[in-house]
């Protein structure tokens, strides 16, 4: 698989990595051995980075990979995990103090000495312009608790604030077919300041897998149900925010782009994969079959029609209600 560098990190990671947070919670009930599965068939296809967080299923994400790392010593996999959502979302408890024990935690959750990049996990706004919260992430670096840090982010104004930081070495962003912003300023500042983008949500929650219709139902503990609305967090981590009827609409536009011999899924991933600026694609995978089929996409050629259709689809049917937001 073709790989990329990631930033100020410089490492070389491949261009669809994993998301691990249906491996946690969230997403319905997990079973730790297909979380394995996933972990070994993803590693089988090329993939090099996995994406985490210390809240996904309250360290659950973290130890399955601690314990797939551990039973594969030989495997060169970037791990990057987040920090932030354990508390209250208030910037006072953004300190030194707080970010020692959360990295602890994920180190030990990890089964490493050194993460190899920590982000920021979508923080109270102010946080992404305060110098005391990039210099307590230095003194991490300097303390060899992580080798890199970086930001995932709710807006694009925010991206580009932490890019503007000199330690900043990635953002994570949602970007995809239903989520195009990111394409216009974050893009272009992150590739001139050597700042890596890891594209998040790549499927708009699964929407466009193009499986779901208005009759498809999602688990009581699956955040596609308990979180349409925005009640537990960000509205936009949810089908990218989208309204749901609106997007399956979008979606029967979107499947008459894609090319022969692929999927919807794939078509969507290549889609952002070919966007100059963006590092790796991190679409979630709950079975085997879904973490090769991802993978795969790397593979999918994405043509200048195919990508005027994505930007036609989301001008007639998302920019007014997407773009002012995020």
């Amino acid at each position: 698989m073709e790989q990329r560098i990631l930033g100020k990190t410089g490492r070389n990671v491949s261009i669809v990595g994993l998301g691990t947070w249906q491996l946690g919670a969230d997403w319905g009930n997990v079973d730790p051995a297909q979380a394995q599965a996933v972990l070994a068939a993803s590693a089988e296809a090329g993939v090099n980075f996995f994406d985490t967080a210390d809240v996904y299923g309250d360290g659950k994400s973290e130890q399955a990979i601690g314990k797939f790392l551990a039973d594969n010593p030989g495997l060169d996999i970037t791990v990057a995990t987040k920090m932030g959502r354990r508390v209250d979302q208030q910037p006072e408890n953004y300190t030194l103090a707080n970010f020692r024990q959360w990295v602890d935690r994920s180190r030990k959750n990890l089964g490493t000495d050194t993460l190899d990049l920590v982000q920021l996990h979508c923080p109270p706004t102010p946080l992404y312009s305060n110098a005391e919260v990039y210099d307590a992430l230095d003194t991490l670096v300097s303390e060899g608790a992580i080798r890199n840090y970086g930001v995932s982010v709710e807006r694009t104004d925010e991206a580009l604030e932490a890019i503007r930081h000199p330690g900043t070495a990635s953002v994570q962003i949602i970007l995809n077919a239903f989520r195009l912003k990111p394409l216009d300023e974050v893009l272009p500042a992150a590739k001139a300041a050597n700042v890596g983008i890891i594209a998040r949500v790549p499927l708009a929650s699964g929407l466009l897998s193009g499986k779901y219709t208005k009759e498809t139902t999602f688990a009581e503990n699956d955040h596609r149900n308990y979180n349409r609305n925005g009640g537990s967090f960000d509205v936009g981590e949810t089908f990218s925010g989208v309204d749901y009827e609106l997007g399956l609409k979008a979606v029967a536009e979107f499947e008459q782009l894609v090319p022969a011999g692929a999927t919807t899924a794939q078509a969507a991933i290549a889609w952002i994969a070919a966007q100059d600026g963006v590092t790796t694609v991190i679409p979630g995978a709950r079975n085997v079959d879904q973490a090769a089929a991802n993978a795969a996409a790397a593979s999918v050629a994405v043509s200048e029609e195919f990508d005027a259709g994505v930007r036609w689809i989301y001008d007639h049917y998302f920019r007014e209600a997407i773009h002012p937001r995020w």
